[in-house]
């Protein structure tokens, strides 16, 4: 399909390849779109029974793409809104989902990888949440799901720094399933994806369901006080001032307002 995404089904396994290599599969607007219809059509799909979520090309995804991001703070506020729900939708896909990792993962990439149910690791894989370092802020269900992952102490660590954690400390901080070489790592997501496809289908749906609601109980929780300071840094004058920063190859100067 268009958009710099190719989709492919190899019998009951079907495989979302972000496809903008050139640009480190930096997500823009239509990639997004594109995103969200494949995955809507791969579970609406009754032969599709796992989804696999790759980038082709040596880096997994570099997020959202800056330079679209700075057009939009130029002509006004960045609405953040369709990737988290794309996000959403992909974490509450009721069939098995699996991202191949490789290289760099980073901010909206590291959250891709992090929504699918399990996540395979290159050994060169990196994964780093460095919005800090733009000005803007993790959203609220995506802080939660780091501690849940991997702790507090390890989420403050790896969102106050932005620095970048190998695929090893990700394994030993559980935020991976597999470490495999970076050269096995497509066979193999495709073996793995193709052992779950192969077991009944309803009972892993429904398993899936079991583990999904068992950590669902931080929905209800109130966070409209967390969800307006969120919206607070994405309108800040320091958000304009990383994007700028990140643009013109400088460091940035944050003042935080």
């Amino acid at each position: 399909m268009g958009a710099e995404l190719l989709t492919t089904t190899d019998g009951h396994v079907c495989t979302i390849a972000l496809d903008r290599a050139h640009k480190h599969n930096a997500l823009t607007r239509p990639m997004i779109e594109a995103f969200r219809e494949a995955t809507r059509a791969a579970m609406a799909d009754p032969t599709i029974r796992v989804i696999v979520l790759r980038g082709n090309g040596p880096t997994f995804c570099a997020g959202l793409d800056l330079r679209e991001m700075a057009a939009e703070r130029a002509s006004g506020e960045t609405d953040l809104g369709d990737f988290e729900r794309v996000l959403h939708e992909l974490e509450e896909c009721p069939k098995p989902t699996i991202a191949a990792v490789q290289g760099n993962a980073i901010a909206g990439g590291c959250e891709l990888a992090l929504h699918c149910d399990l996540l395979v690791a290159a050994e060169n894989a990196r994964f780093s949440m460095p919005l800090a370092r733009i000005g803007l802020a993790v959203p609220v269900t995506l802080t939660w799901k780091l501690v849940d992952t991997i702790g507090a102490a390890s989420t403050y660590e790896l969102l106050f720094t932005g620095e970048a954690i190998d695929a090893a400390t990700a394994l030993r901080l559980r935020m991976v399933n597999r470490v495999v070489p970076t050269a096995e790592l497509e066979d193999h997501v495709a073996g793995l994806a193709r052992g779950i496809a192969a077991n009944a289908p309803l009972s892993v749906r429904a398993m899936k369901a079991f583990v999904r609601r068992a950590v669902e109980f931080r929905r209800d929780t109130p966070r409209d006080d967390l969800e307006a300071l969120h919206r607070q840094v994405r309108q800040s004058e320091d958000f304009t001032e990383g994007l700028a920063a990140q643009r013109e190859h400088r460091p940035p100067r944050f003042r935080g307002v």
